[in-house]
């Protein structure tokens, strides 16, 4: 049986389309067929996240449609043989997605992946909505500013009411914290919140914390999941949520400054 991911947030620009990205291309590298669904229907950007955005054809409307099958709207990754792309139209609304088609077609891609991860427009509109309805799970994409941990705590209160678990009464939603863009020096100047007070407000579980870094433009430029760039510390640290979710016990990295040569020596 496929497990939905949604991946949302309730502040818009924190990362969530990087997070899918990173995440559905880190599943398929540890083996699992893993579909990612970009739900931003009007403005779309997992495909050039993916680098795929010259090969859609069709798109998730065109199959919720029926002017296209899945087969013919899905793009498969060049790079990692168990990913596959389903692109959102630029040129429709976010009216288009319904509830029973949108479960249809999650029904569908559950009859051939693992993972069916959902990236979800920021907010609370109809297409976030749509997104997180099926999940099974929900990693929660927040900055550590007061604004998006906020409206995060918004985004945990939708989906322990207005998901498809919450309507039948089932466990919940499965609950994860990923921070992005998080820098140890302006935690200690006070100019950004700390994992533990992001952790003491949102009270859920700490997926992973990605640290700022400009590995994660330079390889969003380049239509590149950022997790495949493993020299780099945000790649490393999204390479380490996957694995958290996967069950693996990995201590969180980047959660304090790097010391350069004398910072070590002198332990200053």
């Amino acid at each position: 049986m496929a497990r939905i991911i949604v991946v949302t947030s309730g502040k818009g620009g924190v990362g969530k389309t990087t997070t899918s990205a990173a995440f559905a291309a880190g599943l398929a590298k540890a083996g699992h067929k893993t579909v990612v669904i970009d739900f931003d229907v009007g403005l779309r950007n997992l495909d050039l996240v993916m680098g795929c955005e010259r090969r859609v054809v069709y798109d998730f409307v065109n199959v919720i449609n029926g002017d296209a099958n899945l087969n013919q709207a899905l793009i498969k990754d060049k790079r990692l043989d168990n990913l596959y792309i389903l692109p959102a139209s630029q040129t429709r609304d976010k009216e288009a997605l319904t509830q029973e088609g949108v479960g249809r077609v999650l029904e569908e891609l559950a009859e051939s992946f693992e993972y069916i991860i959902c990236d979800s427009p920021a907010g609370i509109e109809r297409g976030a909505l749509m997104a997180a309805y099926y999940a099974d799970d929900a990693i929660i994409v927040a900055n550590p500013e007061v604004s998006s941990v906020r409206d995060s705590d918004r985004i945990i209160g939708i989906l322990g009411s207005k998901t498809r678990r919450a309507e039948r009464n089932e466990e919940p939603v499965a609950l994860k914290l990923l921070l992005t863009r998080y820098a140890p020096s302006r935690v200690q100047k006070g100019e950004m919140l700390s994992v533990d007070d992001i952790c003491e407000i949102l009270a859920i579980e700490l997926l992973g914390v990605i640290p700022e870094s400009k590995a994660v433009l330079a390889a969003s430029n380049a239509g590149i999941p950022v997790i495949l760039d493993t020299e780099s510390d945000a790649g490393q640290a999204y390479e380490d949520a996957v694995a958290r979710y996967l069950g693996e016990d990995r201590p969180h990295r980047f959660l304090s400054e790097k010391k350069g040569f004398f910072g070590r020596l002198f332990g200053s």
